[in-house]
């Protein structure tokens, strides 16, 4: 039986289930790909699937998971292109968390939690500090 991580799919722009499907795809083979050369990958994604966290653990070496957690009510203010208002007028959909559903990581190496005005240097020093 063949995997959705077996089949070519052709470039698609749009933000579908199935799209951004194969776009994290396209990501977690990339790194390998780059890791596999000897090099230390970073990538920051919004990452949707269960089953490609599943891939990256057990496909990238050395992977280590880092899951941000924000309240939908801090990224709605946050919001600088617009996409949540948008959604909200039903000019847009397939958004993330409100009509594409969205998988938490079932075992992320480390979880930041979202904590107002929390200095950004503190954080890097706490990840950097794990690694």
């Amino acid at each position: 039986m063949r995997s959705i991580f077996d089949v070519e799919v052709p470039i698609d722009r749009s933000y579908s289930y199935e799209a951004r499907l194969a776009l994290a795809m396209r990501y977690s083979k990339l790194c390998l790909s780059i890791a596999s050369q000897g090099f230390t990958v970073v990538i920051a994604t919004i990452s949707l699937f269960r089953e490609v966290h599943k891939w990256n653990r057990e496909n990238l070496p050395g992977y280590f998971e880092v899951f941000l957690r924000v309240p939908l009510e801090e990224l709605r203010r946050r919001d600088p292109k617009g996409i949540y208002s948008r959604f909200d007028s039903g000019e847009l959909s397939n958004v993330a968390g409100l009509d594409l559903p969205v998988d938490e990581p079932a075992a992320p190496d480390w979880i930041v939690q979202y904590v107002p005005n929390r200095p950004v240097k503190r954080i890097a020093d706490e990840l950097l500090s794990m690694l």
